[in-house]
């Protein structure tokens, strides 16, 4: 049996720690695995955002403000193709969430075209808020009722903070995720 040429062997070496400077790249509070809205599918969020810009959204279906599933889904399609991601955290917390995950996945999938990624419900304040929504109450604020929008730097820093009543299509908004890109 021959040996692998030192070249291969020194190239494979390279891809490795490659690979292993990426994976320690991405910080703690990203790590983990969400399960997708309504479906048995997981989500790596290191890997989803990698390299990426990512405006993070704390959802609900039956809430005053869930038409801006429409305009989140604009963003997603104006931007997807220059580095944004958008992710949706479907939540509880208020209230507002059908308790039905089902009908939940029909007001966003059907009702307003959502094609970004929706995570299954999860907490998203207080003791029981997922890690992502820990560390950025940590980094901004905790959120205060549905649609807080939160732009991350492909660091994995928080860049800035959008209450609620912020609209997708925002002046301001847009203006924060074409600097990140």
């Amino acid at each position: 049996m021959k040996s692998k040429s030192p070249a291969i062997l020194r190239s494979m070496i390279g891809l490795l720690a490659m690979i292993s400077v990426t994976a320690s790249a991405c910080p703690e509070y990203l790590k983990g695995e969400y399960r997708k809205l309504h479906s048995k599918d997981s989500v790596n969020i290191c890997e989803l955002m990698e390299n990426k810009t990512v405006l993070v959204v704390n959802t609900a279906s039956h809430c005053g403000f869930t038409s801006q599933f429409k305009e989140l889904e604009a963003l997603h399609k104006k931007y997807k193709d220059k580095g944004l991601v958008v992710v949706g955290f479907a939540s509880d917390d208020f209230k507002q969430e059908d308790a039905n995950e089902e009908k939940a996945a029909e007001i966003c999938y059907l009702n307003y075209g959502v094609t970004f990624t929706m995570l299954a419900p999860t907490h998203v304040t207080g003791e029981e808020a997922n890690p992502v929504f820990k560390e950025l109450a940590d980094q901004a604020q905790e959120p205060k009722w549905n649609f807080n929008k939160y732009l991350v730097g492909k660091d994995g820093k928080l860049v800035e903070y959008f209450g609620s009543t912020t609209k997708p299509d925002s002046p301001k908004l847009a203006a924060a995720i074409e600097q990140q890109l």
